[in-house]
């Protein structure tokens, strides 16, 4: 088939590489000039089943709440008159129970590790560099109560099949020395040895150049899209800045503006923008930087070893589509970083950016067909969007093919959004 692609993320980008894979015409379109130009662009860095809790939760609500009188939580609310973002968060909050926290982290995960395999397999056939480490990663915990209580959560991890193991202050150092400058402040850690991470914007902008070069892909660079052309039940063009696209299926691919473009042909996608900020800082030689992508989990601080650079990333802001960013919005990750590994990197150096992550209420991503019958989603998949990148792609791939997926769509799809 002849399929139009609608976005150059990670997530547009494994996608065309999916569906070229299986002999389709692609044709990619995105504004930007290059790929990962947005949300990909800088991202945390880390590929981690073992981190794929979902934001609903039962402690999200109180966070929530905190933010409006600190700076040092993870999720931080704007008060702001933007009727979707209050309808998104009724929908959020209804997701937080423990019952409905744990069926979705549920969903996640299955996605997750069936996004590993398939990148381990592109690996195998695909000759592309993008810093990969798969050594692991360590989730440490500040204080005593919070590390227990973490460590009985891992069960809905593991028993959905993440191997994690819970380790002393001592084995946590053991498995990353560059923790050893604030082993004082470390009550435990949570190991999980299949995790991995590497540069996403790296990693997509190779595979864009190896779908132009070998898989014969069209990408349309510096293409405004406007519009999605309907009749009855089906798409019959996509209306961009330089003249319309026709084609027999295509894939909607934007991250957070997804629900832009599908909102005027009548299908509601809960997806709603959630800005995360990152540094990335030149090592430059520092002896104390580490090796294993972690999160501190008192302030959900992340980071990763990226060759010779430190990417640290933290903070959900519910603040629209506003992409802006200043000195104080970084203040409190720089400081716990510095502190954590205070010879880690080059700090004074840190580079600054701010990304929109497409979350969904539950937290999980949208998978599949549309109720236009040749419009596929491909969308959703929020804070750790490259993690579910391969398997979500080899997913609608599938469906398109007329394929029964590898994985069940339980929770996955459009219709249990």
């Amino acid at each position: 088939m002849r399929i139009v692609v609608l976005g150059a993320g990670v997530i547009g980008v494994t996608t065309a590489y999916e569906l070229a894979c299986d002999g389709h015409e692609v044709i990619v379109v995105d504004r930007q000039d290059k790929a990962a130009m947005e949300t990909s662009f800088s991202n945390a860095g880390m590929a981690s089943p073992g981190h794929a809790y979902t934001w609903a939760s039962p402690r999200a609500p109180k966070i929530l709440w905190q933010s409006l009188f600190r700076d040092d939580v993870a999720l931080r609310l704007r008060l702001r008159l933007d009727l979707r973002m209050w309808a998104w968060y009724w929908r959020f909050l209804k997701e937080c129970s423990a019952e409905r926290a744990a069926i979705n982290t549920a969903h996640k995960v299955r996605l997750c590790l069936y996004s590993l395999e398939r990148f381990t397999e592109l690996a195998r056939s695909v000759p592309i560099a993008y810093d990969r480490t798969m050594k692991g990663a360590i989730y440490i915990y500040r204080d005593r109560d919070h590390y227990q209580r973490g460590v009985g959560a891992t069960s809905v991890l593991t028993d959905n099949g993440v191997t994690l193991r819970a380790v002393s202050t001592d084995e946590a150092v053991a498995i990353e020395p560059a923790l050893a400058p604030d082993r004082d402040n470390i009550a435990g850690a949570i190991y999980c040895p299949i995790d991995e991470s590497g540069d996403c914007h790296a990693f997509t902008y190779q595979l864009a150049d190896l779908c132009a070069t070998r898989l014969g892909v069209q990408f349309q660079w510096s293409t405004e899209i406007r519009r999605i052309e309907v009749d009855g039940d089906r798409v019959t063009s996509v209306f961009t800045d330089k003249g319309p696209l026709a084609a027999d299926a295509y894939v909607l691919a934007l991250g957070s503006y997804t629900p832009l473009l599908s909102r005027p042909i009548g299908i509601d996608i809960p997806i709603y923008p959630v800005k995360g900020y990152a540094l990335t800082v030149p090592i430059e030689g520092h002896a104390g930087a580490p090796t294993l992508p972690g999160v501190d989990e008192k302030y959900l601080i992340a980071w990763s070893r990226l060759g010779h650079r430190l990417r640290v990333t933290a903070m959900a802001d519910f603040s629209g589509f506003d992409r802006s960013h200043s000195e104080r919005d970084f203040s409190h990750m720089l400081s716990t970083i510095q502190r954590l590994f205070p010879d880690g990197a080059a700090y004074e150096k840190a580079s600054r950016w701010a990304g929109l992550r497409p979350m969904t209420p539950k937290g999980t991503p949208i998978l599949g067909v549309s109720p236009k019958r040749n419009l596929y989603i491909n969308s959703g998949q929020g804070h750790i969007g490259w993690t579910m990148s391969m398997g979500s792609a080899r997913v609608v791939a599938d469906l398109i093919g007329g394929r029964k997926p590898a994985i069940d769509l339980a929770g996955l799809t459009l219709e249990a959004a």
